[in-house]
């Protein structure tokens, strides 16, 4: 019997993209969930596997050796899933430059930028209207490049795969920051297809009881 994956989890953007691939890949896997309200990021034994104290990470008891393989950054815990599992992740190479450049979009680009906006709009002891007003035009106009993209296809690279996978825990949280969706009706036909999926409500649905 195959030895579950550990995933080291909490309920945010990030982690949920590790939590949707696992389930669409249908792997079995364990959580451990890493408080980081409380900064159990920062504990010892969550650090020597997590070396930037973020979330998501994981560990495969049966890594390309046979020995146990960690690994953190959510962008690489897709590929690796992905390539280890033969899905999501295409074996022609144009097509995989094409799901490379839209992962690597929303992890340069979709995440922090929404990230930031966020952290300024809610969660910064003082209000600058600067910051607010520049991290929020970024997203809306990241929001417009992933709009014009989804105008002439059903996914981001063509077929559901791991950019999606990736963009999705993100962009579905556009009311957060206030933003008008009917502005964006391809990426609102897109976020209602993906989360109809199973595996992403159920991805979705992890949390810490």
């Amino acid at each position: 019997m195959e030895e579950p994956i550990t995933l080291y989890f909490w309920p945010t953007p990030n982690g949920f993209k590790a939590s949707i691939m696992l389930e669409e890949v249908g792997a079995p896997y364990q959580v451990k969930f890493v408080d980081i309200n409380n900064r159990e990021q920062y504990d010892p034994e969550f650090l020597a596997i997590s070396p930037n104290n973020k979330i998501p990470c994981i560990v495969d008891p049966e890594g390309p050796d046979g020995n146990p393989l960690a690994i953190f950054e959510s962008g690489a815990i897709l590929h690796y899933l992905a390539r280890k599992f033969g899905m999501l992740y295409p074996s022609n190479e144009r097509a995989k430059a094409d799901v490379d450049q839209w992962l690597f979009w929303q992890v340069g680009g979709l995440g922090p930028m929404f990230g930031q906006a966020f952290h300024f709009r809610s969660a910064a002891p003082e209000k600058i209207p600067y910051a607010i007003d520049r991290f929020t035009k970024e997203v809306e106009r990241l929001y417009g490049v992933m709009d014009r993209r989804l105008s002439d296809r059903q996914f981001l690279a063509g077929s559901y795969s791991i950019a999606d996978i990736a963009t999705f825990p993100f962009a579905r949280n556009w009311e957060r920051l206030d933003l008008e969706i009917t502005n964006y009706p391809n990426v609102k036909r897109w976020l209602d297809e993906v989360g109809a999926r199973p595996a992403v409500i159920k991805g979705l649905s992890l949390k810490k009881i």
